[in-house]
């Protein structure tokens, strides 16, 4: 039996060889590559996003910036209250011209407490939650800047058709839910 260098000098060996590691590597993304293509996988994604449905919310005509509009999403159950903003500059998933305006679920993620009066237009945000004062920035998709919440702000999926906004979905979860369209 030979002897590496490395052994030779007091260092353990390699426990995977190169050429192991790159097979293995390979059947991962081969295996990846066929789970993707399986029939109905697109389908299904598809259904999930379908089933939010299409609400005029407002006219971009009509939004000021950093004047809040109001509005429930997706339903008018529990927690569904939004806030529709023009912020004045670009924002994550911005709509419009400027890609400034943005809708929001304005229940505070970490114990639901209400944010849909709390813009902040110095610094385009929701917040502070009047429970644990957690603040959340609007031109980032509602991410958390500062307060107990651990989790962004529900952000409300737009479209613009001629001068009328719709709300056409929810990314992330909204808080007292198990599901956006089950309130």
């Amino acid at each position: 039996m030979s002897t590496t260098k490395k052994e030779k000098s007091g260092g353990m060996g390699c426990l995977v060889s190169r050429r192991d590691f790159l097979m293995g590597s390979g059947a991962a993304v081969a295996t990846m590559t066929v789970m993707v293509k399986l029939p109905g996988a697109s389908e299904a994604q598809a259904a999930t996003v379908a089933k939010y449905p299409r609400k005029k919310i407002g006219q971009l005509s009509k939004l000021k910036d950093d004047s809040p509009v109001t509005f429930n999403y997706p339903d008018d159950g529990a927690n569904a209250g939004s806030v529709l903003v023009k912020l004045g500059t670009k924002a994550g998933g911005g709509i419009g011209k400027g890609q400034d305006v943005v809708a929001f679920n304005a229940v505070c993620t970490h114990q639901g407490g209400p944010l849909s009066s709390s813009y902040k237009k110095e610094t385009k945000s929701l917040g502070a939650c009047p429970f644990h004062l957690s603040t959340f920035d609007l031109t980032r998709h509602g991410i958390l800047i500062s307060g107990q919440a651990y989790q962004s702000l529900p952000q409300v999926m737009l479209e613009v058709t001629g001068d009328d906004i719709y709300a056409v979905g929810v990314m992330g979860l909204i808080f007292g839910r198990h599901d956006n369209l089950k309130s």
